[in-house]
């Protein structure tokens, strides 16, 4: 049965309170401020006062190794050499190089970020592109085409009478702006609704490793968590142990537990259950006496061992080299072993360019969509272009590009991609280098041929082969 737009609206926003909870908890491990786990209620009661949960914030670790390598470095029509100048300056009016980075960053942390695609009233040629939290949208798949058919953003705003809650129900031919009103959701007379008719919602899904079962993605702390709240545990603990056994304890015999009181005369928790600075016990004072012994301070090496261990194990799940968490050997590692320490994390992170490369494709077909008034075919075949998600030297990189140039293997624009270069520095290397050649040229069919040495030369492959000079004629 066909839903109504108020009816679509008051799903969407059931199936998103249903999501919240857990996303605000895989949001706060990456903020670290996730809640102690694995302590006993008792303990945290009579520590609060003294100690701190102590957060080892490997989540965040585990997500910026992989985001920081997810760079979009432009778009790219099967049949152009370069980047296409129009999408990457709708890109870079949108300050897309910004939100892209906010995007990849939620979705790897919450599972999925959101694209909405839509118009500007003072620019018809530049569509709106803005990227979108799940904490404050959600979107439902058809379970045929696998697209998105229904969408819904929320945000609250204060006002003189309270706060009022908006939300913008995305549909595949309409957008509609709602507000609530006494409980009940009215549509907003302020916006009026767009009726696009364009037979897609204007909304794309940066979805982190998504499945057949699972299109809005999972999160890449899900194997991470359980680690990290060990770690916490672990280095809390170390803490405690700091504040309580690293330092001399002392027992005392033939005290009771009156005699334990402050400059006012009242008692203080010399009997603590399960943690305390002192040990006491009552005896016959008449024929024991009283007596306190001290016993050695405790090492805290058995803390340190265990956070290796856990560090090793998560190294182990995230792809991670050892190095990334403080794990060092006495022996540097050489160049290559670094390299291939990181083969697994860059392999990671090309796969996750993948996904959001074609993401980030469909995005631009809408885009090409709202600007042009019609579908293109051509962008069927986009292509995204990203920075290098491996870390080899320059010197390494330099010298594999200008071989491969030299052999005639790829042209010099793959050249300057490979060496990476950004499309807006290449485009500027193309206009100096046919600017040097039409100079040459023009010296040539001036006669310069001085200056034409003295200047700058040409690339390689702009050189005109030297004319053959003629065979002199036999004089008979």
């Amino acid at each position: 049965m066909e839903r109504t737009e108020e009816q679509w609206l008051t799903h969407l926003i059931r199936c998103h309170d249903k999501e919240l909870p857990e996303l605000r908890k895989l949001n706060s491990y990456y903020e670290g401020t996730q809640p102690l786990s694995y302590m006993a209620p008792e303990l945290q009661q009579e520590l609060q006062e003294t100690v701190r949960q102590v957060v080892i914030n490997w989540p965040r670790l585990v997500v910026d190794s992989i985001e920081e390598r997810l760079d979009v470095e432009g778009f790219r029509f099967p049949d152009e050499p370069s980047a296409d100048e129009e999408l990457w300056r709708i890109w870079q009016a949108n300050d897309m190089d910004e939100q892209s980075q906010q995007g990849h960053l939620d979705g790897l942390v919450m599972g999925r970020a959101y694209v909405v695609i839509g118009t500007r009233a003072d620019d018809a040629k530049t569509p709106l592109i803005t990227v979108e939290s799940p904490l404050d949208m959600y979107a439902e798949f058809d379970p045929q085409t696998r697209k998105v058919r229904a969408a819904v953003k929320r945000w609250s705003e204060e006002s003189p009478d309270g706060k009022v809650d908006h939300a913008s129900l995305k549909l595949e031919n309409a957008t509609s702006w709602w507000l609530k009103e006494k409980g009940v959701w009215v549509e907003d007379p302020e916006h009026a609704r767009d009726d696009h008719e364009l037979g897609e919602v204007m909304v794309e899904v940066l979805a982190n490793r998504p499945r057949l079962k699972c299109p809005n993605g999972v999160s890449e702390l899900a194997d991470v968590i359980p680690l990290s709240d060990a770690a916490c545990k672990i280095a809390t603990d170390m803490m405690v142990s700091a504040e309580y056994h690293a330092t001399p304890r002392r027992v005392a015999f033939g005290f009771g537990e009156e005699d334990f009181v402050d400059a006012n005369g009242r008692k203080v928790s010399a009997f603590s259950r399960i943690i305390g600075r002192m040990w006491a016990t009552e005896k016959n004072r008449k024929e024991d006496g009283a007596d306190v012994i001290q016993f050695n301070e405790a090492s805290l090496s058995n803390f340190h061992e265990t956070l290796k261990q856990l560090a090793t194990l998560v190294a182990s799940i995230s792809g991670m080299p050892p190095y990334f968490l403080g794990h060092a050997t006495d022996n540097p590692a050489s160049a290559d072993g670094i390299r291939s320490a990181e083969t697994r994390l860059v392999k990671r992170s090309e796969r996750r360019q993948r996904g959001n490369g074609g993401t980030w494709e469909r995005v631009n077909r809408k885009v090409l969509r709202i600007r042009d008034g019609e579908w293109n075919p051509e962008a069927r075949a986009l292509e995204t272009i990203w920075r290098d998600a491996s870390t080899p030297t320059i010197a390494q990189v330099a010298d594999a590009a200008v071989k491969k140039h030299q052999a005639g293997i790829v042209p010099l624009r793959q050249t300057r991609e490979d060496l990476g270069y950004t499309q807006a520095q290449i485009h500027r290397m193309e206009e100096q280098d046919e600017q040097t050649a039409q100079d040459a040229m023009q010296r040539i069919m001036s006669g310069d041929l001085a200056a034409l040495e003295a200047g700058p030369k040409p690339p390689a492959e702009l050189i005109l082969p030297e004319a053959a000079a003629p065979e002199p004629v036999p004089v008979s």
